[in-house]
C-alpha cells in the first residue's frame, strides 16, 4: 500500500504544474507585545500611543472556525513578539491589537466590517492582518479601500477579490489604488490542484459536488468540477446547501444514487463539511473517498467527522512550514511560545504579520524615524521588490496577490492531517 501511495505521489507531481498551467488561461490570551478582544469594542478609538505602532488583526476566534483562526492568530502573535525581541522597528513597540469576525461560532461578513472600522478608528493601527474568509474579505475590502488602510491576508483564496471586474467594484472609493494583499495562492489554482490528485493519483472518475454557497465554498467548487471534468471524470450533480443547515441526508441520498466513487465539498467546516462527511457513513457513503479544500484542513473536521474522518483529501493554498528550512525557528518557537502544532496558515498568519512589519519599517525610515502614515506603509507594501519571509521571498503584483503561489495536499488518516505533497505554480496565473 505504501508503495503504491508513493507512486501515485510521484506520478501527481510530475504532471500537476502542466495541468494547471494548461488551465489558467480558464475559467485570546494576552501574549507580551499583544492586546487582545472577542469584539469590536476593544479597539482603542483614543489615538495613538507614544512610541506604540499597532497591528490589527481580524480573524474567526470562536467556535467551529477557532481551529482555523486561533492558530493563525497565534502565528501573528509569534511575529510581533519577534519583531519586538529583534527591534525591527527602532523607537518603537508593537502590539497586534486582535479582533474575532466570528459571530455563534461562524466567520461573518457584517462582523469583520465592524472590526475593521473599529481598527481603523485606532490611529495606533498602522495595518490590519486578515481576514481568514472570502466572504468577509469581499465585505471588508470596501472599507479598507475607503479608509485607506492595508489588509494582509493570510488565507482568502477566491480569485475576484483580486482580480476581474468584481474586484475593482470593491475598490469603489479609490480605484486604482490596491489596500488589500494576500500571501497565498487563489483557488484557480488550489481547486485545480486538487482536482488533478483526486483524477491522476487516486484515480478517481465520478464525482458528486457539494457546496455551501459562499464566495469560497462557490468559487473553489465550481474550480474543482472544471478541471476534474477537463481531465476527464465525470460530474454527477452538483449542490449548494443553504446557510446553517444541519441535515444532509436526502441530499447525500441523491448523491449515492449516482453511485460516485468521491464527493467534493466546496466550503468550510464550520457551514457544514464534518457533517457532510460523518452524515455519509449513515446513507452508505461511507467507503466514498471525500475531498475538499482548505475550508476543512482543520482539527474541527477530524472532530466533527469522527470515525469517518478517514481517505478524506484537503488542499491548502500555501506551503508547508516544516518543508522549509527558513521556517525551523518559526517552528520550535511557535511550539514553545503555544505548546500545540501549527494550523494551516499559521505561518501564512506569521509571514502576514512579518510583511506588514518590513513595510513598517520602511515607512518609517523614510519619515526619518518618526511614526509613518498608512498611505506611506500602503505605498511601501505596493512598491517593494521583494520581501523574505519564513515562507520564502516574494512580493505583491499590481492586484496586491502573492508570486508565491505553492499548494500542499493533506490526507486524513487516524485522526490526524498528514502532509501528502505539495507544488509551486509561480507563473501559472
Amino acid at each position: 500500500m505504501q508503495t503504491l501511495k508513493k507512486a501515485r505521489v510521484a506520478s501527481f507531481a510530475a504532471v500537476l504544474f502542466a495541468c494547471i498551467v494548461g488551465l489558467s488561461g480558464c475559467s485570546q490570551s494576552s501574549t507580551s507585545g499583544t492586546t487582545s478582544g472577542s469584539s469590536a469594542s476593544s479597539a482603542n478609538p483614543s489615538g495613538a500611543t507614544a512610541n506604540v505602532i499597532k497591528i490589527g488583526v481580524d480573524l474567526p476566534l470562536s467556535g467551529a472556525d477557532a481551529s482555523d483562526g486561533v492558530p493563525t492568530q497565534n502565528g501573528v502573535k509569534l511575529a510581533v513578539i519577534d519583531a519586538n525581541k529583534r527591534n525591527l522597528v527602532p523607537g518603537f513597540t508593537l502590539q497586534a491589537n486582535i479582533l474575532d469576525d466570528a459571530v455563534n461560532g461562524v466567520h461573518d461578513p457584517s462582523q469583520g466590517v465592524k472590526n475593521v472600522q473599529a481598527l481603523a478608528n485606532d490611529a495606533a493601527v498602522l495595518g490590519i492582518v486578515g481576514p481568514f474568509n472570502s466572504n468577509v474579505a469581499k465585505a471588508e475590502i470596501p472599507q479598507s479601500n475607503s479608509m485607506q488602510i492595508a489588509l494582509v491576508a493570510p488565507s482568502t483564496t477566491n480569485d475576484t477579490l483580486t482580480r476581474g471586474p468584481e474586484a475593482a467594484g470593491l475598490r469603489r472609493t479609490h480605484p486604482d489604488q490596491i489596500t488589500f494583499f494576500r500571501v497565498c495562492a487563489t483557488d484557480s489554482i488550489q481547486g485545480p490542484a486538487g482536482a488533478t490528485y483526486e483524477y491522476r493519483t487516486l484515480k478517481l472518475r465520478r464525482a458528486y459536488v457539494i457546496d455551501d454557497n459562499e464566495t469560497y465554498g462557490k468559487g473553489v467548487a465550481d474550480e474543482w468540477a472544471a478541471t476534474f471534468q477537463k481531465l476527464g471524470g465525470t460530474i454527477l450533480g452538483h449542490d449548494h446547501i443553504t446557510k446553517g443547515q444541519q441535515d444532509f441526508h436526502a441530499l447525500l441520498t441523491r448523491a449515492g444514487a449516482n453511485h460516485p466513487d468521491v464527493v467534493f465539498y466546496g466550503g468550510t467546516t464550520s457551514t457544514g463539511g464534518g457533517l457532510v462527511r460523518k452524515q455519509m457513513g449513515d446513507v452508505g457513503l461511507g467507503s466514498v473517498t471525500f475531498a475538499g479544500a482548505d475550508g476543512i484542513r482543520n482539527d474541527e473536521f477530524l472532530k466533527i467527522a469522527g470515525s469517518t474522518a478517514n481517505d478524506v483529501y484537503a488542499t491548502v493554498a500555501s506551503v508547508n512550514a516544516a518543508t522549509l528550512p527558513a521556517a525551523k525557528s518559526f517552528l520550535s518557537d511557535y511550539q514553545a511560545q503555544f505548546n500545540q502544532p501549527v494550523g494551516s496558515y499559521s505561518a501564512a498568519g506569521y509571514a502576514s504579520a512579518m510583511v506588514l512589519i518590513q513595510a513598517i519599517t520602511a515607512a518609517t525610515k523614510a519619515n526619518g524615524g518618526k511614526m509613518p502614515t498608512r498611505d506611506q506603509v500602503l505605498a511601501q507594501l505596493r512598491n517593494a521588490k521583494s520581501f523574505n519571509s519564513i515562507m520564502g521571498t516574494f512580493s505583491f503584483d499590481a492586484n496586491g496577490d502573492t508570486t508565491n503561489k505553492i499548494i500542499s495536499i493533506y490526507e486524513a488518516v487516524n485522526d490526524q492531517w498528514k502532509f501528502v505533497t505539495q507544488q509551486s505554480f509561480a507563473g501559472a496565473q
